[in-house]
């Protein structure tokens, strides 16, 4: 096995370019392999080939939010047992608790959350 064979995969689902950004170069940086969907449309058509280990997933998005996206993952017997942390505004109560009830394994509120932050709960649900 090269060292590349064995790196996890972490899905980002942001439409952000800038918040992307970030998250890439740090889960770079940690050894993870990051896959970047810009909305949940291209995020459902690379998990049509792809498996993350983990998908970070914001819930705004254009064309298809978080929570669809969520829902569809849940539904494909392929996918659902991957880890899902929702990245999150704190005005987003409803659409957390929704998000918990549908599925998702936790919630990140981007305001509040340094990388490394994300990076830690992100490795807790890996193993």
């Amino acid at each position: 096995m090269g060292n590349g064979e064995n790196k996890k995969k972490i899905m980002i689902v942001e439409d952000d370019s800038f918040v992307m950004d970030i998250y890439q170069t740090k889960l770079a940086q940690e050894g993870f392999e990051a896959v970047a969907a810009i909305n949940g449309l291209e995020a459902m058509k690379k998990l049509q080939e792809v498996r993350p280990d983990l998908i970070l997933l914001d819930i705004i998005m254009p064309y298809m939010d978080g929570l669809e996206v969520l829902k569809k993952i849940k539904d494909d017997e392929r996918l659902k047992n991957i880890p899902i942390i929702l990245l999150t505004n704190l005005s987003q109560k409803e659409e957390i608790s929704k998000g918990l009830e549908l599925g998702a394994n936790d919630y990140l509120i981007k305001s509040h959350f340094t990388p490394s932050e994300v990076m830690e709960k992100v490795k807790k649900y890996l193993n």
